[in-house]
């Protein structure tokens, strides 16, 4: 598993190589990591692009430190280098529009949320966009919340309001998705189809774990913050498109499990 093979050596010099050039150049990330396709700094290729884009170090290293584990035996041993390329930007782009969906989903809720507030603005109403939209910024909002509630008529708090309300839809346009994690689940999600009974030992975890079981518990999860955890920085939908085009792509190549 740790013999490194020629398209997952390639991909992680690219990777490394990508960053370096980020950090140098911030244009980089504006121009290439994925933007909410409701935004006006959307472009298609970013459905490409954003998978070679990492937020930090931290970021890079546990992407490229998954390829390097689970990469290699499905390049050498199921797909061969051709498949594996493949694999690797099918599942990042399917990653990328899993995520465009829901995202485009959210924001059409959020819209409607805040032309609701706009006509009918209201303390009750605030707490209860604070709460669905911007749980994060709830208890900052608290000081202005009981002013509000104590003059819920005054009117530089009622525009004040708005105006928070309004600019959630400019802050949620203009944040990108970036890195090589959909395609990363996708590897991983395909090692545990096809070798679901391969014993792991993880490395911040050890004891033995089963591939299979380690795949289910990772899927349950994202799914689980997916729905759950907001404004975490984590694309869990992105991560879970990865791992459900990984399967639709075994399927569709006729790949059984090999142990």
């Amino acid at each position: 598993m740790f013999n490194i093979t020629p398209t997952v050596r390639n991909l992680l010099i690219l990777n490394v190589l990508i960053y370096f050039l980020q950090s140098l150049n911030p244009l980089i990330e504006n121009l290439f990591a994925l933007y909410p396709v409701t935004g006006p700094s959307f472009k298609p290729h970013q459905f490409v692009t954003y998978m070679f884009l990492h937020g930090n170090v931290g970021h890079l290293f546990s992407n490229m430190l998954g390829l390097f584990f689970f990469g290699p035996l499905l390049e050498q041993h199921v797909l061969g280098p051709k498949r594996f390329v493949m694999f690797y930007f099918i599942t990042g782009i399917g990653a990328g529009f899993l995520y465009s969906a829901i995202n485009f989903y959210e924001m059409y809720e959020l819209k409607q949320a805040v032309d609701l507030y706009s006509q009918y603005p209201s303390p009750e109403a605030f707490l209860d966009f604070l709460t669905r939209f911007a749980p994060n910024v709830k208890h900052s909002a608290l000081d202005f919340l009981n002013s509000f509630e104590d003059q819920p008529k005054n009117i530089s708090y009622i525009n004040d309001s708005i105006a928070f309300v309004k600019s959630t839809i400019d802050n949620r346009v203009n944040i990108p998705m970036l890195g090589a994690s959909g395609a990363i689940f996708g590897i991983i999600a395909a090692f545990g189809l096809i070798f679901p009974n391969m014993e792991m030992m993880l490395l911040f975890f050890p004891i033995p774990i089963k591939a299979k079981y380690f795949v289910t518990f990772y899927a349950l999860y994202e799914l689980y913050a997916g729905i759950n955890i907001q404004d975490s920085g984590v694309a869990h939908f992105a991560h879970l498109g990865g791992m459900i085009f990984a399967y639709i792509l075994l399927k569709i190549w006729k790949i059984r499990r090999m142990y």
